[in-house]
């Protein structure tokens, strides 16, 4: 990736008593611009405004959070605990923020020092997390389609920008790069907010990875074409039974993948998933602002009080799904297997289940 892309999506910085840093996602692909939040209240409104997003980065938000207040408040334990509620109640779908924010209090007893250190310990570890797991699904993704370049389906923005550094889903897509081993990849648009136009393509274009745009209702017919031989996509949170919640209009490129026999494979690390939450049916879906379908880049598209249904993500059933891959397990025929060197076996009992040219 170009150089200007190479700071992590969200940081510390040390100085003037500590801030968050975080890439400013609204901003793109027009700006590249990093903003200082210097307040939980900063921290929270970024993660309620999408400034940032993606459940990895999430997940390193809330626990730097946790280090804002701590550092805030580093004699009144009772405020911290209140404050880091607020960041881990903003975006209730994704479960790596609550696991964040509760990562960093473990360590708030040996005070503000200590839940620093445990929130940038996570950043460290989110990024070598994404680069294991994106050579695990790209084992995979070889396996179930092998002999040749991948043309791949993606939706919404699962790259650098929804993690701390390198990606998931996106992640897996830059190791099969690097293998030159990508033909090309669709990448659908992603209303209302358009994180697969903004985010993804730019992300693409960084890359150098041959890549095109479409509206997300040509993400099924592309498939029914043959155009595509995967669809992979992040997660914001995967149920035990490997049902998994990512971005509204996932679930229908599934349904058509599964009529026309290709695979899909979402990628998420071990901390997206929730075994405490046993099926897709118990993931809360969060439901955002009416105006953004109401209105384009501040342009109103329908009348006023138009009454509006705006599901920030939706659930794809396990079913439906060739497999769930996170960098120690994989999900697969309605079970997990641990070992990280079996991921070849496991691909390779799944046979060509890739879409034909």
């Amino acid at each position: 990736m170009s150089t200007v892309s190479t700071a992590r999506t969200v940081d510390w910085d040390g100085t003037d008593g500590g801030a968050v840093t975080a890439i400013d996602q609204r901003a793109l692909p027009g700006e590249y611009r990093i903003l200082r939040l210097a307040s939980v209240d900063e921290l929270v409104a970024a993660v309620a405004d999408l400034t940032i997003r993606g459940a990895p980065a999430l997940g390193a938000a809330g626990a730097l959070g946790v280090a804002l207040a701590a550092r805030r408040h580093p004699d009144d334990p009772w405020r911290v605990r209140a404050e880091a509620e607020r960041v881990a109640a903003v975006r209730p779908t994704a479960v790596n923020l609550r696991r964040g924010v509760e990562r960093a209090l473990a360590r708030l007893d040996e005070g503000a020092d200590a839940v620093v250190a445990a929130a940038r310990a996570l950043l460290d570890e989110d990024e070598a997390t994404n680069r294991r797991l994106g050579r695990r699904a790209a084992d995979l993704l070889t396996e179930l389609c092998p002999g040749r370049p991948l043309r791949v389906l993606t939706h919404c923005n699962s790259g650098a920008l929804a993690t701390v550094a390198r990606g998931t889903g996106l992640g897996a897509v830059h190791e099969l790069a690097d293998r030159g081993l990508v033909a090309e990849v669709l990448a659908c648009e992603t209303r209302p907010l358009l994180q697969g136009a903004r985010l993804t393509v730019w992300e693409l274009r960084e890359m150098g990875v041959p890549h095109r745009l479409c509206v997300d209702s040509a993400g099924a017919s592309a498939i029914a074409r043959g155009l595509v031989d995967a669809v992979v996509v992040g997660a914001d949170r995967v149920a035990a039974n490997g049902d998994a919640a990512n971005k509204i209009g996932t679930y229908a490129l599934a349904c058509a993948a599964a009529q026309s026999g290709v695979p899909v494979v979402v990628v998420a690390p071990d901390t997206t998933v929730d075994h405490a939450t046993a099926s897709g049916a118990e993931i809360v879906i969060e439901e955002r602002a009416p105006d953004e379908v109401r209105a384009f880049a501040g342009v109103p598209t329908a009348p006023p009080d138009t009454p509006v249904y705006n599901p920030a993500f939706d659930v794809t059933p396990a079913a439906l799904l060739a497999a769930v891959v996170t960098e120690s397990a994989t999900f697969r025929d309605g079970a997990w297997s641990v070992p990280v060197e079996a991921a070849g076996a496991v691909a390779a009992n799944a046979g060509s289940a890739c879409g034909s040219r």
